[in-house]
């Protein structure tokens, strides 16, 4: 036990020597060099100001983490993330792939217990690259650009109990990066401009979003963005489940989403088998979250394998749900509601809501409860869609047209109630049920308007 307290207490006097701590002084080199030939650092208590990125080489370092008891915070004075951490990584998460180095010294970096705040334009809060089984836990990033930015090759990422909040950028960002198995859960991100959990290219698999609280990920300035943005242009997302989260805010942005799924990628052994120019990503599983203020609470273009239940929606300002060029795509037993609750700061009558479906094939919209759409033409509607289920669905006290179904083919439409009950002032005066065209449906359906 002497020897170990002995190198414990050389270690706490090194860092208390080499590290200032004020917020004034630069503690850049200082640092590097603790992570250079300690591999881990605990910070004190105290305020450590950097002006260049501290690389956390693991091939050098070996095991490494960067951590605190909650208070210390880190300034990042200059560009690029506070902490990169670089590992050699190629491979995916197979045991059988994993090259012993990274087993004998990189594996599981960590970044606990530590505020990274940024003070410059371009300041990141943690990159990683090439790692395998990063944590980053009970970690607060603000102020900077991106918070957790994962760049090409990451394998086993786990965020957890984490505070992303006030950044320009975004919060968690998987960078056209080929990452499998990744966990996002407990944890606030909100207020990051770019967006809140955004995948854009790449090659993500894996991903588990659950029991967040992701809100307001949007700049009304700023180009449209989601709270949750899987963009497969260029790459391909999939396997992915959002669950038990609160995702709100904020409509005033214009093009806010707070999930929104661009499935058009491009792989191209799928490309080749199907002829198609793009592929439809997917198999997307978004079951039991909150939804509300924002221009459009789901959105999903060319996609396929997504399923859509037990979420209540409210306050989307121009949508509630659009799909659009999807196929397998399963909305069941949600709750689309127009909660006189939450009619407040004037909001009450620029809140549309509704439901669009367009060019949507092999798909079920079931069990839900839609009431009080505003300002739609119908809503729910559907256009040109094929080989659709539409069943036991309860739409009530909604302008215009309950159900509308515009050049609907090879389709079952049954057990919906149409029903608007609201006084005879605010009663629609559209049909609850519209057909245009269309072919090979069996439609049996018995709309009702209350007199």
């Amino acid at each position: 036990m002497r020897p170990l307290l002995a190198l414990l207490a050389f270690t706490a006097v090194l860092t208390a020597q080499t590290l200032v701590g004020d917020g004034q002084a630069d503690d850049t080199a200082a640092l590097q060099k603790l992570v250079d030939t300690q591999g881990s650092v605990r910070l004190a208590k105290g305020r450590y100001k950097l002006t260049k990125t501290i690389t956390v080489d693991l091939a050098k370092t070996g095991y490494a983490s960067v951590s605190g008891d909650g208070t210390a915070q880190v300034i990042m004075a200059g560009p690029g993330p506070a902490f990169h951490f670089v590992g050699t990584h190629d491979k995916s998460a197979d045991p059988w792939n994993i090259k012993p180095p990274v087993w004998d010294a990189q594996r599981a970096p960590a970044v606990t217990g530590i505020e990274i705040v940024g003070a410059h334009a371009e300041a990141d809060g943690i990159e990683a690259t090439g790692t395998m089984q990063l944590t980053v836990e009970r970690v607060v990033v603000r102020e900077c650009r991106h918070a957790v930015h994962l760049t090409k090759n990451n394998r086993n990422v786990i965020i957890n109990a984490s505070h992303l909040y006030h950044n320009s950028g975004i919060g968690v960002f998987f960078d056209d990066v080929n990452l499998h198995q990744s966990n996002i859960i407990g944890s606030h991100i909100s207020y990051n401009g770019g967006g809140g959990v955004v995948s854009r290219g790449g090659n993500v698999r894996n991903l588990q979003i659950g029991t967040c609280d992701i809100e307001a990920n949007h700049d009304p300035k700023g180009k449209p963005s989601a709270n949750v943005e899987l963009d497969s242009t260029g790459g391909s997302i999939g396997e992915v489940t959002i669950t038990g989260c609160t995702i709100q805010h904020s409509h005033k942005a214009p093009g806010s989403a707070n999930i929104r799924i661009f499935g058009a990628g491009k792989d191209p052994s799928l490309l080749r088998r199907e002829g198609r120019e793009h592929t439809r990503e997917g198999h997307v599983t978004i079951v039991g979250n909150v939804f509300s203020d924002v221009q459009v609470n789901l959105e999903i273009r060319q996609a396929r394998g997504v399923t859509v239940s037990a979420n209540t929606f409210w306050e989307g300002f121009a949508h509630d749900l659009l799909v659009e060029d999807s196929q397998n795509i399963v909305i069941t037993g949600n709750n689309f509601d127009r909660n006189p609750r939450y009619l407040v700061n004037g909001n009450g009558l620029a809140e549309k809501n509704g439901i669009l479906l367009r060019r949507v094939a092999d798909s079920a919209f079931s069990g839900n409860i839609v009431v009080g759409v505003h300002g739609q033409e119908a809503a729910v509607d559907v256009e040109d869609g094929t080989r659709l289920r539409i069943t036991d669905n309860s739409i009530l006290d909604s302008d215009g047209h309950a159900l509308r179904l515009t050049r609907l083919s090879r389709s079952l439409v049954t057990g919906n109630l149409l029903r608007d009950d609201r006084p005879a002032g605010l009663r629609s005066l559209a049909t609850p049920l519209l057909v245009r065209e269309g072919a090979e449906n069996r439609i049996d359906a018995e709309p009702t308007t209350a007199r």
